[in-house]
């Protein structure tokens, strides 16, 4: 195949053979309609004979002609795609120009009338312009598609980049056949390497997206077996119904309509695309619809795809596939489709886009109102449901409600089945907020098993009414048989993987996978770590006191790091460096239009930031920059104790749901913000960030990438970092750049271990556990009033009993009943067993922990008056990109070993303060190394941490080794400060020593032990 007309040639015999299309005519084609008028008559006169016998009666010479008119004239006003869906009226009577495949096979009419449509392939067509597209694709006689194709290997060695600009530069977008949304819907540029498509001809100025299957998580195609690598277009794409498919269920026109201030007024702009769904997004729905049609409900899908992948045009195509999906027996597989998300902007576009497929009003239902509208909504069936998850824990109490009001409604999940979309799997679906929903969605399959379970409770000192509300916690966390799950996310955690576990095309989670990687190699995101840059600070503290105060040594250790965080002289030198960088680097870019964000630590940090800001901008007269900020409640500064700082007050009145629409003017340059809009916040002219907060794992993937959006003219993004290593950032991204693995499960076993570890604090009894949870179990919806009285009684015996343990000993008690709570809610999730002990335990501890004291150090250490800063400057360390390509990315990590907490050693003030002097200047040197040694030769001869390692595998020695491993840098802090603190603070950097050392010390262990037995093996047969 080494011609143009060898690859035209193949394509044509592919989609005649195999692909249900026959041979059009080129000379059929009539260049002033862009139709190819004979295929229209012959279409409607074989499928709809009464329209056709009313056009003859009326006038037989003129039939055609009125026909072809009015099918003209529609196609002006409404468009191809509402044509080819709706019809169009002639003489007063609907007409079809095509029929599409039902969702069941019990109507055969319409299975015949679909089998009517007559898909025609038509190479070398002249167009009105004077274009020769070598292929187009037509519906009964309609356009749909243009396809221009280069061979490489050819004589002139064109590839699809010269078949991009044949559309640009040759195209006429005024030619009826590539007029906008008037023939043709789609145009594809195509070589035996790539695709790229468009649904938009617009000269110079036509934008491209590829449409591509993706290569080792990067961009491009892989190899295909005995053909091209492009041949999955024409061989699964473009076959006959895979395309009309795509008519009928994937294209819709998105209106984006905002206001745009002139001189002359404001004014609405309004601005119309056709999406075409991009090969990941029409491969993901039609995988997991086929899969759910093939194995019904009660699976858990992930939808791992990255930011720029178009979740949300997946999720609305996903939820009108699943709310109409039926089995091989013509079954609903699902009778209602929740969607949970927290986004508004989804909400409209979903009921906008799923309207185009559906046309009816009453598919689509927004929960906006209370829960008594979601009651309602699942009451009535309603086949797409959108709501937050926050709504579900209420829905039982708006059922009483609505009864006492005589609007009773009765839920029946009996013989029903639920499709749950998430739309952002590790926020949206976790915790008692996500179970609920299970147990509102499966009630009758949930009371049915009941029945069966209680014999196995025969055992246990609750009542019968007890037991059963029991059973009904326990079950709502399985996973359900009556509901599946599709998660999306680009950025899972552990437990997301091991709960949404449906094994994919590799046979592991995700199910389906769009890499970061090959969104930033595609241009559908910008790569936020090309242009990466890291400050170091470096400072002096000197005390005020001559006097030594003992404090305890990490706490000491925070607060003089806080004390320089947020001492004026520090922000003022950051606040000078952030915006003479901006004004200098970033303001021209986009345009003129760029916009940066500065990430704070918290809401003090955020405030003295804005100060910092005001005051610098004002001293330098500077104009053309104003900042808002963001932070959550109110807050005063401890010099100034009287003043309350809000959001509001601090942006000059402007609301808090206000901010977002305010920053995007041209008013507004830069956001200061502590904990909001680091997440889900969708601003495509940010082009620079400035972070001076620790950021870690998801945290610093989701942060970061806030930049990641692409508009017109954003060529590239900026990070300048105070706080963060680029190794630190690296470590953190790269998980989720290619693709996520996940280690393995968390062992249950260790909920047994943490469980008796509890009890031995003699904290709580089980007598205690289970008296709570008689009466929590049986009547917790509506407790009396004496009934509330005896939960918190029995709760204050054991707060009683926790105040008597020392202050190292409460704080070591509280980590663990966290840990327990955390690991029990995550493992009763994917356990395929109950626990009625467990389940007690974990529903006591959730509301022990609530009445707890809070942290009751005396000890608290305040070093602001002891110390003044002596010297502060900013020194960059690190400039350019972070490699993301390099390496090899560490698996997810589940929960293992359990919370520990140790008692805090009195220090001299003076000593840390010299070694914070150190701490960011410091080379780690061959003393680290000694370091270390030290610890794993203590720990080599640690008796406990010996018989550990004789009786355990490497796997379970490893929370052994993790309880004592605090205790063991502890011994050896002294002179080691700088590596210490780095290990207390940096869990990537702690994790990765604490697997090197752990290793290091179980091999030394067991191969001294090996020796021993071989020595005393040998003597004995001396």
């Amino acid at each position: 195949m080494h011609k143009e007309i060898d690859f035209e040639n193949d394509i044509e015999h592919s989609l005649l053979e195999q692909g249900g299309y026959q041979k059009g005519d080129a000379a059929a084609f009539n260049k002033d309609t862009a139709l190819f008028p004979q295929e229209v008559v012959s279409f409607v006169r074989d499928t709809q004979p009464k329209v056709w016998e009313r056009l003859i009666k009326l006038d037989a010479s003129k039939a055609e002609t009125v026909l072809l008119d009015s099918l003209n004239r529609e196609l002006a006003a409404k468009g191809a795609l509402t044509v080819l869906r709706e019809g169009f009226k002639c003489v007063g009577k609907a007409v079809r120009l095509a029929y599409f495949a039902p969702n069941t096979s019990i109507d055969t009419g319409s299975a015949e009338r679909y089998a009517a449509n007559r898909l025609t392939i038509v190479r070398q067509v002249h167009t009105q312009s004077g274009a020769i597209p070598d292929i187009v694709l037509a519906v009964n006689g309609l356009p749909v598609a243009t396809l221009e194709l280069k061979n490489p290997m050819s004589a002139t060695g064109w590839n699809v980049e010269h078949a991009k600009l044949q559309y640009r530069t040759e195209r006429d977008p005024k030619d009826p056949l590539f007029a906008f949304q008037q023939r043709c819907l789609v145009h594809f540029a195509v070589d035996t390497e790539q695709v790229f498509m468009t649904t938009r001809l617009e000269g110079k100025s036509t934008f491209f997206l590829p449409f591509n299957k993706g290569h080792k998580h990067g961009a491009g195609n892989p190899p295909a077996e005995d053909d091209v690598r492009t041949a999955y277009l024409w061989q699964e794409v473009l076959a006959r119904d895979s395309l009309m498919d795509i008519l009928a269920r994937f294209l819709h026109l998105q209106v984006e309509e905002k206001s745009v201030v002139t001189a002359k007024g404001i004014k609405r702009h309004r601005k119309e695309t056709l999406i075409f769904p991009r090969y990941h997004q029409l491969d993901a729905v039609r995988s997991l619809t086929q899969h759910a049609k093939g194995h019904g409900s009660g699976h858990n899908y992930l939808i791992q795809h990255s930011a720029g992948s178009g979740k949300s045009n997946s999720i609305a195509w996903l939820a009108h596939r699943l709310s109409s999906l039926h089995d091989a027996n013509n079954e609903k597989v699902f009778h209602s489709v929740v969607v949970i998300t927290d986004r508004r902007v989804l909400d409209q576009q979903l009921q906008n886009t799923i309207f185009q497929f559906e046309h009816k009003l009453g598919v689509v239902q927004k929960i906006d109102k209370d829960t008594q509208q979601l009651a309602k909504a699942l009451a009535d069936g309603v086949p797409i449901i959108i709501s937050t998850i926050q709504k579900f824990p209420f829905i039982s109490q708006a059922i009483r409600t609505l009864e006492q009001q005589g609007k009773g409604v009765a839920i029946s999940t009996e013989g029903k089945r639920f499709a749950v979309i998430v739309d952002e799997a590790h926020s949206s679906q976790s915790g008692e907020t996500a179970m609920e929903l299970r147990k509102i969605l499966n009630k009758d399959g949930i009371e049915s098993a009941i029945a069966e379970q209680l014999l196995d409770l025969e055992d246990e000192d609750l009542s019968e009414e007890a037991k059963k509300g029991l059973i009904r916690e326990q079950l709502k966390r399985a996973k359900q048989p009556n509901l599946s799950f599709f998660a999306f996310t680009a950025t899972p955690k552990f437990k997301t993987m091991a709960v949404f576990n449906e094994p994919g095309p590799d046979g592991k989670a995700p199910f389906h996978h769009y890499s970061m990687r090959q969104a930033i190699e595609e241009g559908f995101i910008h790569d936020v770590l090309k242009y990466y840059t890291c400050y170091k600070r470096y400072y002096k503290l000197i005390q005020k006191v001559e006097a030594d105060p003992e404090v305890p040594r990490r706490k000491a250790a925070r607060a003089l790091a806080r004390f320089v965080t947020f001492h004026d002289y520090e922000i003022a030198q950051k606040v000078e460096v952030i915006v003479e960088h901006f004004r200098t680097h970033t303001r021209h870019k986009i345009g003129g239009r760029a916009k940066a964000m500065v990430v704070t630590s918290s809401r003090e940090h955020a405030v003295r930031y804005k100060l910092g800001f005001d005051k610098y901008l004002k001293s330098k007269g500077y104009s053309d920059i104003k900042s808002l900020v963001a932070f959550s409640g109110d807050i005063s500064l401890k010099e100034d104790k009287d003043k309350k700082y809000t959001e509001v007050s601090m942006n000059n009145g402007i609301k808090e749901s206000e901010l977002p629409e305010k920053f995007a003017t041209e008013e507004y340059q830069v956001l200061l913000v502590a904990e909001k809009y680091q997440t889900g916040f969708d601003q495509p002219l940010l082009h620079t960030m400035y972070v001076d907060k620790q950021l870690s794992g998801i945290q610093a993937v989701q942060t970061l990438s806030r930049l990641n959006r692409t508009a017109q003219g954003k060529a590239d993004t900026f990070v300048l970092d105070f706080v963060n290593e680029p190794d630190d950032i690296y470590q953190a991204f790269k998980p989720y750049y290619e693709v996520t693995t996940k280690d393995e499960d968390t062992d249950p076993q260790q909920l047994n271990t943490l469980a008796y570890t509890l009890e031995v604090w003699k904290v709580f009894t089980k007598e205690e556990v289970s008296a709570w949870c008689e009466i929590w179990f049986r009547n917790r919806l509506n407790p009396t009033g004496g009934e509330h009285k005896k939960l918190n009684s029995l709760i204050d015996k054991a707060i009683e009993r926790y105040k008597l343990l020392h202050e190292e000993d409460q704080a070591l008690f509280k980590g663990q009943l966290v840990s327990f709570r955390n690991l029990y809610g995550f493992v009763a999730q994917i356990i395929p067993y109950q626990d009625s002990d467990h389940e007690k335990l974990y529903t006591y501890a959730r509301f022990l922990l609530t009445k707890l004291p809070k942290d009751t150090d005396t000890r608290q250490v305040d070093v602001d008056d002891e110390v003044e800063l002596k010297y502060y400057r900013l020194q960059k360390i690190s400039e350019g990109a972070i490699d993301l390509k390099a390496g090899e990315a560490e698996a997810l990590y589940g929960a293992t070993a359990v919370g520990t907490g140790q008692a805090e050693e009195e220090v001299q003030l003076s000593t840390l303060v010299d070694k914070l002097n150190e701490r960011f200047g410091t080379e780690f040197t061959p003393a680290d190394q000694l370091f270390f040694d030290q610890v794993r030769e203590t720990a080599v001869a640690n008796e406990q941490l010996q018989q550990a390692v004789m009786a355990n595998s490497l796997e379970n020695f490893e929370p052994v080794f993790n309880k004592q491993l605090e205790n063991l840098f502890l011994e050896r802090m002294e002179g080691n400060e700088d590596i210490f603190v780095r290990l207390m603070n940096d869990d990537i950097f702690r994790n990765i020593a604490s697997q090197h050392l752990m290793q290091a010390v179980y091999s030394q262990v067991k191969a001294k032990a090996n020796a021993e037995h071989t020595e005393g093996a040998c003597h004995e047969s001396d």
